[in-house]
């Protein structure tokens, strides 16, 4: 480990002891002198049951001031090791001051059995706390980016084998300024030579083999000389965000996870999708109780049209709701068409222009209007209202091994690949789009996609 992160890493908690103390004491002088912060308006009343300052420093700050750096230890704000972004570690910070304040307002409720003596001047010094330690925070990061910047406390990589390093690897290795990269050696000589030349912090092994000797070398030469060993991933190195380390027993695994969309976020996702495709569905109304008026009044019945689709992990089959936008025999004239479909680089069977389609059909998918009974899905839990479309048995079929990891997860009624292009797209970048998504799920590209669509759909764009 360099000396200057162990510096970077220790300095930090006199910083924040300050931060916490200093904020302290400043909420504790404008309660005492009846400022509340809002320019030109008096808004509190005089204080009476204040501590005296000595009483409130020796048993009330001091204390406080330790738990907030125990707090901000619990949650690794202190590690010496760099592993955060200042971003990250600034999210941290905001967390650390909320738990802070939690953990005051519980002790003196549960255990002294009292409420805190002034609840404004724990708001100040809450305020006080996060923005005091963000800013000496900011500071500490740019002072180390500064250093780093100038090759103090960079460290030295090297990596060896094979093959060369992944280029998303290499492009990362140029771009942090926290490595100083020395190029790739092929055989273990390579190594040895440059370490005597110039110190090396980290060697990357680019292709590891267990069962070679060239490689039980490398890693002897690596433990004897103190130099880190790290390797890359023999195999899901095209998703390398999803890679994670655990235990069975004391042996430690290298794990692959197929989504993020597992555990509380598969809890999350499924919640978010009851309350907006409720939301959603009763805002609405009005609108599908006309569609289905004009469709019975143009078209006749049936209003629905249920299309059979292949559902999540592609065993099951969901019944896909939608107003009605072709002719009654539409299915039966499908083999006669198969000739016109533009879709001729995948399984879909799309045709421009479908002489099918009913004059009211062709408005309703131009603002997919007739996909809206498929709110009904959601709340049924056959759809989410973002994932990779559901498609025709059929047209599963003809999937071939990769593009069938698109069942990772519940299909949705809008996704990336709706708000990217729709029908315009090639198929397999439909597919390279909806896996995205579900390897970097996350509820901001939730909302995101929400948002987009609203701009498709209100435009047109792709509709077929």
């Amino acid at each position: 480990m360099k000396r200057s992160e162990i510096l970077f890493g220790i300095v930090r908690i006199p910083l924040d002891m300050l931060a916490a103390f200093a904020a302290l004491l400043l909420a504790y002088n404008l309660r005492a002198a009846n400022i509340d912060l809002i320019p030109t308006l008096q808004l509190l009343t005089l204080q009476s049951n204040l501590p005296t300052p000595g009483y409130y420093l020796l048993h009330f700050a001091l204390p406080a001031t330790l738990a907030y750096v125990l707090v901000a230890a619990m949650l690794k704000l202190y590690a010496l090791k760099t592993t955060l972004g200042p971003w990250r570690e600034m999210n941290r910070v905001v967390i650390v001051s909320a738990l802070w304040v939690v953990l005051i307002m519980a002790w003196f409720f549960l255990v002294q059995k009292q409420l805190f003596f002034s609840r404004i001047l724990l708001i100040h010094a809450t305020v006080f706390v996060t923005v005091f330690a963000l800013v000496m925070r900011s500071c500490v990061f740019l002072l180390q980016r500064q250093l780093l910047c100038r090759g103090i406390g960079t460290r030295t990589v090297i990596s060896c084998g094979g093959r060369e390093l992944p280029s998303s690897m290499l492009a990362e290795l140029h771009r942090d300024v926290r490595y100083r990269y020395r190029g790739h050696e092929k055989v273990n000589a390579g190594v040895a030579a440059k370490h005597r030349s110039e110190p090396i912090d980290l060697v990357l092994h680019s292709d590891p083999n267990p069962t070679s000797v060239s490689a039980i070398e490398l890693i002897d030469y690596c433990r004897s000389h103190q130099i880190g060993y790290a390797f890359v991933p023999p195999v899901f190195t095209d998703v390398p965000h999803q890679l994670s380390i655990s235990h069975l027993g004391l042996m430690p695994v290298l794990r692959f996870e197929p989504t993020p969309l597992d555990g509380w976020g598969r809890v999350i996702k499924r919640l978010l999708d009851l309350i907006f495709g409720l939301l959603f569905f009763v805002v609405l109304s009005p609108l599908l109780l006309l569609v289905a008026l004009l469709v019975a009044l143009t078209c006749g019945f049936p209003v629905l049209y249920v299309s059979t689709r292949v559902s999540q992990h592609g065993r099951t089959k969901i019944p896909l709701l939608k107003f009605r936008t072709m002719c009654r025999d539409a299915d039966e004239k499908k083999q006669d068409l198969t000739h016109l479909s533009h879709r001729n680089d995948g399984p879909l069977f799309k045709i421009k222009h479908d002489p099918r389609v009913t004059p009211l059909g062709r408005m309703l998918r131009r603002f997919s209007i007739d996909e809206l009974p498929q709110l009904l899905n959601v709340i049924a839990g056959h759809l989410s209202l973002i994932g990779p479309r559901p498609h025709l048995p059929e047209e599963v079929a003809k999937y071939t091994q990769s593009q069938r990891r698109v069942f990772t997860v519940r299909p949705g009624i809008t996704g990336l690949a709706q708000i990217s292009g729709r029908s315009n797209l090639p198929f397999e970048e439909e597919v390279k789009l909806d896996m995205r998504y579900i390897e970097e799920w996350s509820l901001g590209l939730d909302l995101w996609i929400l948002w987009r669509t609203f701009f498709v759909v209100l435009f047109g764009r792709g509709a077929d």
